[in-house]
């Protein structure tokens, strides 16, 4: 049987010290918290999207990612105007100094991933291991959204139909 603690202590792990070790490059070289380039790395490659589009595609909150955009619309790195096809929310575009800081930043988030990744495994691994996390983080959306639907917390065991890569039970 595959050793799925160890596999989820790994993941985690490895997670962690991506983070830590590309946020203190950031923050020497830019004085930017990983979060904050996380954002504006967003609007430079995807321009206009609405607080609700950002959370979704960092899988947090609203509330959170108000409170980023908030900081860095008061850093003077992005700025919110009306949706104009939706009155009820806001558009998030980068500043002109958002787009200089972010586009600055990027080299070195490059750099580190280069040195932290590229540089230890080869290309084709990169592409396998980033299909297969694609999978599982897919595989826990939908569990996340059967629960969901049904009004329940997710229980071990409960899903009938087999899970991709694991026998049925």
């Amino acid at each position: 049987m595959a050793d799925l603690k160890r596999l989820y202590r790994e993941l985690v792990s490895l997670e962690i010290e991506l983070w830590n070790g590309i946020e203190a490059r950031l923050r020497a070289e830019h004085d930017l918290p990983l979060t904050s380039f996380e954002v504006l790395h967003l609007l430079l490659r995807h321009p206009g999207p609405r607080i609700q589009d950002i959370a979704e595609e960092f899988s947090i909150t609203v509330g959170g990612t108000s409170k980023v955009v908030d900081r860095l619309e008061a850093a003077g790195l992005c700025a919110r105007r009306a949706n104009p096809h939706d009155r009820r929310s806001s558009i998030v575009e980068l500043t002109p100094e958002g787009r200089e800081l972010v586009s600055g930043a990027v080299k070195v988030f490059e750099e580190e991933l280069e040195l932290r990744i590229g540089s230890v495994i080869p290309e084709h691994s990169v592409r396998e291991l980033s299909e297969v996390l694609g999978t599982l983080r897919a595989a826990g959306r939908a569990l996340d959204a059967e629960s969901k639907a049904a009004g329940q917390p997710p229980v071990p065991g409960m899903r009938t139909a087999k899970q991709p890569g694991r026998p049925a039970s």
